[in-house]
């Protein structure tokens, strides 16, 4: 019987936990891409997790050698043995890139949160993108989500929580049937706060490119606005989750587009 927890899992011999963490890799992404049988491939499927740690990342690559993973993902447990997953990005190698995760001296940013790249994140947002992306996403979300909660079922989970590391991520997590175990009040807050005469909707005074009028409606750019400190204080506190195969059918931005 396979053990429950990331930190069980880890404990395993290296062969046996490899395949494993596979089984969340969607197959619409090894279609897509025409990867090989990934379990033993230590070139596209890069994994860190330390003997005896309760964490694992997960890189998986298209080509070896490329800059970027089409799929990250970092996981840990709960204190209660529950799966946490703190980044889950996708990427499409074929997009342009934007080095909004790093400085031109090439030092890390952490996606902007520890500093800014300014004019690389001027022209991800101009491009498209939202906060922390480097390339577009693939479009691949929900076969994603449904792989992974295949995974987490066959290690006899019913649920799971995610760290929405933007304002942006928790609005596609509620999309997805997420609903909150802390935050919620906070992203209510946040929409009252741009709507017509809220203290947000009023900040946005086209100082930067990141504060335009063009926020008050959008998911991305009131994300773009909150990175650019619009709040005053850093987006956080935020943890959600979703009970596998129900949706919550939450919404805090009713009536606002991406």
């Amino acid at each position: 019987m396979n053990p429950s927890t990331i930190g069980g899992l880890n404990k395993l011999p290296e062969n046996e936990k490899r395949a494993i963490y596979a089984r969340y890799i969607p197959g619409e992404l090894i279609e897509k891409f025409n990867l090989p049988e990934l379990a033993p491939d230590k070139d596209l499927l890069q994994f860190r997790f330390a003997p005896g740690s309760s964490d694992v990342e997960m890189y998986l690559y298209h080509r070896i050698g490329f800059q970027d993973p089409l799929l990250y993902a970092h996981l840990t447990d709960t204190l209660n043995g529950q799966i946490h997953v703190l980044l889950y990005i996708l990427n499409d190698p074929e997009a342009p890139r934007f080095d909004v995760d790093k400085m031109p001296d090439g030092s890390s940013t952490r996606f902007g949160t520890l500093k800014r790249n300014i004019e690389a994140e001027k022209a991800a947002m101009d491009h498209g993108l939202a906060p922390g992306q480097v390339r577009h996403g693939l479009r691949l979300l929900q076969p994603a989500t449904a792989a992974f909660e295949e995974f987490l079922t066959s290690l006899g989970h019913d649920m799971y929580y995610v760290e929405p590391l933007y304002y942006h991520n928790a609005v596609i997590f509620e999309r997805y049937g997420f609903t909150y175990q802390v935050g919620k009040r906070r992203m209510e807050a946040i929409h009252a706060g741009f709507q017509e005469g809220g203290e947000l909707h009023q900040r946005l005074d086209a100082s930067n490119p990141f504060r335009s009028l063009q926020a008050l409606n959008s998911i991305r750019l009131r994300s773009w606005a909150i990175h650019d400190g619009i709040l005053g204080e850093p987006f956080t506190n935020v943890t959600m989750y979703k009970r596998i195969g129900k949706s919550a059918n939450i919404s805090t931005t009713p009536g606002c587009g991406w």
